[in-house]
């Protein structure tokens, strides 16, 4: 019986491990942003050009606070689509701390 639950315990752990994964702020960049604003940030994809996705190392974007860019990624501007039903809130906030980190 022990066995059995020790068995039990560690398949739940493993199967849980890819799951916080995937919701890491780098996953969560790969998956909702990185079309759009690049691995690095710039804005320099296809679809970034087409749609005018803004350079987050550019003045405009390093001068905003977290508030600015939470409002932004949870209601959307312009041709950003809002992200609010999508994200929660503390994942919006990762991915802006993340964001940060590519300058």
């Amino acid at each position: 019986m022990k066995l059995m639950i020790g068995l039990t315990a560690l398949a739940v752990m493993a199967l849980a491990i890819p799951v916080r994964g995937q919701d890491s702020p780098e996953s969560l960049y790969k998956a909702k942003c990185q079309a759009c604003h690049g691995p690095d940030g710039k804005g320099e994809t296809a679809a970034g050009k087409k749609l005018g996705a803004k350079d987050f190392h550019s003045p405009e974007v390093t001068k905003m606070s977290d508030a600015e860019l939470f409002d932004i990624t949870k209601k959307g501007k312009e041709k950003m689509p809002a992200y609010d039903k999508k994200l929660t809130d503390d994942q919006i906030k990762e991915l802006i701390k993340y964001v940060r980190t590519l300058k």
